[in-house]
């Protein structure tokens, strides 16, 4: 069922999921084709903040806390995996691989190399900060709009 702490939490990680992305494309080398990057992870962020973050919102602050750094680390995982898997389906369609087998395992070794990039502080640091914002402001509309 929709309510206010759903929007407010998806709202917010849909923005910190944009945000971060183009915080990335900063530290990434210039001749690198993004495409859609930005706006598939502002959508995982959107989805994740209405069902991780939205649900569990209404249990106070110190649980806000919590839930706010569930969403953000459940978007981190998400982004990279669908991204890795963006990679490795790109790579597979230059026949890369040797077999299915191959390309699964492959998807576990780009997400790694594709997090190497979030160990940067001003990545972490917004995530952070993000995770802090978006469990506050659902909590803050759980308690006001019932």
């Amino acid at each position: 069922m929709p309510t206010a702490a759903k929007l407010v939490a998806a709202l917010c990680l849909a923005a910190l999921g944009f945000g971060v992305s183009e915080l990335i494309k900063t530290l990434l080398p210039a001749s690198t084709a993004f495409g859609i990057f930005s706006i598939i992870n502002a959508g995982l962020g959107l989805v994740i903040g209405w069902i991780v973050v939205g649900n569990r919102a209404g249990r106070g602050q110190s649980a806000a806390v919590g839930n706010g750094i569930t969403g953000v680390v459940a978007l981190v995982f998400w982004g990279l995996f669908v991204q890795a898997v963006n990679e490795m389906v790109g790579q597979a369609m230059k026949h890369r691989y040797e077999g299915p087998v191959e390309a699964f395992a492959d998807t576990f070794q780009i997400m790694v190399e594709f997090g190497e990039v979030l160990i940067n502080p001003t990545v972490l640091m917004s995530l952070i900060c993000g995770a802090l914002v978006t469990g506050f402001f659902s909590e803050i509309a759980a308690g006001r709009w019932r």
